[in-house]
């Protein structure tokens, strides 16, 4: 794998290497000892499905409050997704930052999200499927999100959405 670090300190861009034959390839995208090599949080609690029927819809801005942060590995298993974190960490050089990349079942590329992340998506496909690998396991009692709009990040996305549940809409503006 070729872990490429983004803007934002701790958020990678992951990358399986393909070993090619005459059936296909073969990748791995996940090892524990590579993970921690680059300083990631290797522990793996759970795993998780998104499927989402039209493109165009949007989910989060979620994140989990300390102690009980989840960092995650997020990959798109069939269509494609534009992919966004936002830094939280108030002590950062990028607080308030965000970044995008484009996950496809194409490009099979990750996108490793550290705790103090906010993380969301929007479909850029109908049928789009994407997999949370989940360093810790969820807290519904530390759960929180910002809003997908919120003049605070700025966040460029590729079109309004056209589907998104009434909890990601209505987030209050973000107060740093």
């Amino acid at each position: 794998m070729q872990f490429v670090e983004s803007a934002l300190k701790g958020a990678f861009v992951v990358e399986p290497e393909r070993l090619p034959d005459e059936r296909g390839f073969f990748s791995r995208t996940w090892s524990t000892r590579e993970f921690a090599e680059h300083g990631l949080d290797a522990r793996l609690a759970e795993v998780n499905i998104s499927f989402n029927h039209r493109k165009g819809t949007l989910r989060g801005m979620h994140f989990q409050r300390a102690p009980h942060g989840q960092p995650k590995l997020v990959r798109c298993t069939m269509g494609a997704i534009w992919d966004v974190v936002v830094d939280l960490r108030r002590d950062s050089p990028t607080f308030k930052r965000w970044i995008g990349v484009e996950l496809t079942e194409r490009n099979r590329r990750m996108l490793y999200v550290p705790a103090e992340f906010a993380h969301g998506f929007q479909t850029l496909e109908d049928e789009t499927e994407v997999v949370y690998q989940m360093s810790t396991p969820y807290a519904p009692d530390a759960a929180g999100g910002v809003r997908w709009n919120d003049p605070a990040f700025a966040i460029d996305w590729p079109d309004a959405p056209s589907v998104i549940c009434e909890r990601d809409r209505t987030y209050p503006d973000f107060v740093a």
